[in-house]
């Protein structure tokens, strides 16, 4: 126990076999290069705390594998190198509240593979990237309150992932409105996001994030995005039958237009201009070059009124004898 001691270094009298050291409460001066306390690698919990290291440079504590908890409270640190904690493999414990940080980086995880307890209580966060968050899921115990969150859009994850694991006390500070209310009790309405979905609980982080951040960059496409070949397909299908109906009524339509003005001459009465037989043969004369094939029989009178009696009667068909009559008219004016 070397705490409040006013010391710059670690005293170089102690045995180099032992397993707790606390240097709390000095003015430990932090080598830019190198490692501290490179005597004492049996070391397996170190006190650290309220020493203005305020910056810790890359692998300072590489020579301390056995290190299991490590004590940096109220350091004034306010930047971690990415490599800060490397060789700190069986490292349980890491405790940083009361410290000035502002963002963690992301390898700073990668070396801590048996983290167990991680306390940033009490620092300068105001939020915390997908990546880190994915990778404190491996972190059983990890304490977050007393920090300035804020509470937009961009807290989204942070508030999902809070949810996932049930922490309370996390608070916001801002926006004004917000202030005070947990993170994790907060739901997308609140934090000014479109979308409003929770994730179930067997679901890891990594899966919330992805899924997170697919619904609010792109529109899902689902069943909507696969339906536009159906849609087409229908309404092909329905302007063939649209065509296949318009083809059969103008087909009936012709047929009945056909059918009603395939007319023959009448049959001559009267005795001007020969007898019914004589008209009926130059008739039958008249057509027998286009029916070759076949013999019609010479129709009479009440059977040609009978199948073509539909009341028009078409002027090349006025014959010869009816105009006669009118000629005898106008002669017999002209003699007047």
């Amino acid at each position: 126990n070397c705490n409040g001691k006013s010391l710059l270094h670690a005293p170089s009298s102690l045995p180099s076999n032992i397993t707790g050291l606390d240097l709390s409460f000095n003015h430990l001066v932090v080598p830019q290069h190198g490692t501290l306390l490179m005597h004492f690698p049996s070391l397996h919990s170190l006190n650290l705390s309220s020493n203005a290291l305020l910056a810790l440079s890359p692998a300072i504590f590489s020579n301390l594998g056995a290190l299991r908890l490590l004590d940096l409270s109220s350091c004034s640190i306010a930047h971690l190198h990415t490599d800060a904690f490397k060789g700190l493999g069986n490292l349980h414990t890491l405790l940083l509240r009361n410290n000035s940080l502002q963002e963690l980086e992301v390898p700073f995880f990668l070396s801590l593979k048996a983290l167990f307890h991680l306390d940033l209580q009490h620092n300068a966060l105001v939020s915390v990237d997908a990546m880190s968050l994915q990778l404190m899921e491996a972190v059983p115990q990890v304490r977050l309150e007393g920090n300035p969150w804020v509470c937009n859009c961009t807290a989204h994850p942070l508030q999902q992932w809070l949810w996932h694991r049930q922490a309370v006390q996390v608070t916001c500070a801002s926006p004004p409105w917000l202030r005070g209310r947990e993170v994790a009790a907060l739901d997308s309405q609140d934090l000014g996001c479109r979308m409003k979905k929770r994730f179930p609980r067997g679901l890891s982080t990594a899966q919330q994030i992805t899924v997170t951040h697919s619904n609010t960059t792109t529109p899902p496409a689902g069943k909507a995005g696969r339906s536009w070949p159906y849609l087409v397909g229908f309404v092909v299908a329905a302007i063939g039958i649209s065509i296949l109906i318009a083809l059969a009524a103008k087909c009936k339509l012709f047929h009945k237009n056909f059918t009603s003005y395939r007319h023959r001459p009448l049959p001559e009465t009267s005795s001007v201009g020969g007898s019914p037989m004589e008209d009926g043969s130059s008739w039958d004369r008249g057509f027998s070059g286009r029916e070759t094939c076949e013999s019609h029989p010479i129709p009479g009178a009440a059977d040609l009124q009978g199948e073509d009696d539909d009341g028009f009667i078409e002027d090349n068909y006025i014959q010869p004898s009816e105009q006669l009559p009118e000629e005898e008219e106008q002669e017999s004016h002209l003699s007047i």
